[in-house]
């Protein structure tokens, strides 16, 4: 497409059979947007397997930008997340210490000293999918910001709560679409015999600013402002292929979730912030591990309304839960989104799992550990952003582990029934839950392993809840 207002690139790799072992079976539409007057360009893919084509997985995809290292040397992923970061040539023989994995170093001879024995690792600066609305670079001389701007997560795999990667040492900024990153094989999605896929990834835009003076925060400020600009109007109406669907032809769900939890309260509460979304049809969680399809998700508000705007026709199933509660919600109907639908769902009412009142409980079940105290690192292995916080330390500037006994009244012991332990795990990676009891608490006979047939200790290899 060529006019006065936009100009668009298409660059296509057909796939036939003669590429056999040598690509990857897909068509590839790669696209370029831009419109007069932006300050930047968009990009978006588009992805197509045939049914006749030989069976496939993909582990990552992703669109990628390596900029001027003599020019952008500070980074900006978050308002809390922001720092000059290191030089690639710290990467290199000589200036680093390689630690457990290819990707972490210890930084003993950088170029600038002030870096000196910390670590640089790409991980470090993942974030959640919801979290990943723009981040990028800024150079001082000129004031110059480079960002990627990301207006809607449809496309993304395994929903909100998926972590993935973001801008990191290079320098580097990553456009995130499909990765197994903190999930493993779950999160790749794998094609069979005779089994067509096609899925837009995109738009995002890379916006590129400036200041009038060095000042950092001006490009950063001025870049979630585009963002929040870039929200508003997804989906786009610019973008050529009739792949990508526009607003007149998606649809839109909305209705109001309630909670049923009588040992709090006898009426129905207002699902308050819970995260409602519409996903493939599945399983109760499923949307965690879907990769191949896209997500749609919103929150409620403080009556437990809801409205999920501009979801591409299909089915799906609704998934949500709620901060604060144990458990998932799942609609198994399938809901039909047709081009300019309304749908009214009503009145939705969840009932999170529960065997009685709850006699204590220890932090907050809203899929995060930020409440939970996290171990200072070995002072070796340190990453200055994220140190260094006063209300994380005592006086005396130390921790001091502790084995918490937990204290609590109960009035009555009733012999004829069980009593839960739940444990909600916000995310686990090669980890493993061990619980024990003891087995006479009054005889003091020591503890002994809860029956495998718990199923509470097993490892842990992805987010668990």
């Amino acid at each position: 497409m060529n006019n006065e207002e936009q100009v668009e690139l298409s660059f296509v790799r057909m796939w036939d059979f003669s590429l056999e072992g040598k690509h990857v079976p897909l068509n590839i539409d790669k696209r370029f947007i831009v419109l007069r007057g932006s300050s930047g360009f968009y990009s978006y893919a588009i992805y197509e397997h045939l049914p006749e084509w030989p069976p496939f997985e993909i582990g990552e995809t992703r669109i990628t930008f390596k900029l001027r290292k003599d020019k952008f040397q500070y980074m900006a992923i978050a308002d809390d997340k922001q720092r000059k970061m290191p030089l690639p040539d710290d990467r290199m023989q000589g200036r680093c210490q390689p630690l457990a994995y290819p990707e972490a170093v210890l930084l003993v001879n950088p170029v600038d000293p002030e870096l000196k024995g910390e670590v640089d690792d790409k991980y470090q600066y993942s974030l959640p999918n919801k979290d990943i609305c723009v981040h990028g670079w800024m150079s001082f001389n000129p004031p110059v910001g480079f960002w990627q701007i990301t207006p809607s997560n449809e496309f993304r795999s395994g929903g909100p709560l998926k972590q993935n990667l973001t801008s990191h040492v290079g320098p580097t900024t990553l456009a995130m679409f499909l990765s197994g990153h903190y999930a493993g094989k779950d999160l790749v999605p794998k094609f069979g015999p005779g089994e067509a896929w096609k899925k837009v990834f995109g738009p995002v835009l890379i916006y590129v600013n400036s200041a009038s003076d060095a000042d950092p925060g001006l490009l950063w400020e001025d870049a979630k402002m585009q963002m929040m600009t870039e929200v508003e109007n997804w989906p786009y109406s610019f973008p050529a292929s009739e792949d990508f669907y526009k607003s007149h032809q998606r649809g839109n769900v909305s209705g109001r979730l309630l909670l049923h939890d009588r040992y709090v309260n006898y009426s129905y509460i207002p699902a308050e912030g819970a995260y409602i979304g519409l996903a493939p049809p599945g399983d109760v969680g499923s949307w965690q591990r879907e990769c191949k399809g896209y997500q749609f998700w919103t929150q409620s508000d403080e009556q437990g309304m809801f409205c999920i705007k501009n979801i591409r026709p299909g089915d799906y199933n609704l998934y949500a839960w709620v901060p604060g509660f144990i458990g998932d919600y799942h609609n198994d109907s399938i809901i039909a989104i047709s081009p300019g639908a309304f749908l009214e769902m009503g009145d939705l009412v969840f009932e999170p799992p529960r065997d009685g009142p709850t006699l204590w409980e220890i932090g907050i079940p809203d899929r995060s550990a930020a409440e939970f105290y996290v171990p200072d690192p070995n002072p070796l292995h340190i990453n200055r952003l994220y140190v260094n916080h006063p209300e994380r330390r005592k006086e005396d500037n130390t921790h001091h582990g502790t084995t918490w006994q937990i204290k609590f009244n109960l009035d009555h012991l009733d012999r004829s029934n069980a009593y839960k332990l739940r444990v909600a795990i916000a995310s686990a990676t090669l980890a493993e839950l061990q619980c024990e009891h003891p087995r006479d608490y009054a005889g003091g006979r020591g503890k002994h392993p809860v029956p495998d047939s718990t199923e509470v200790q097993r490892p842990l290899s992805r987010d668990h809840v």
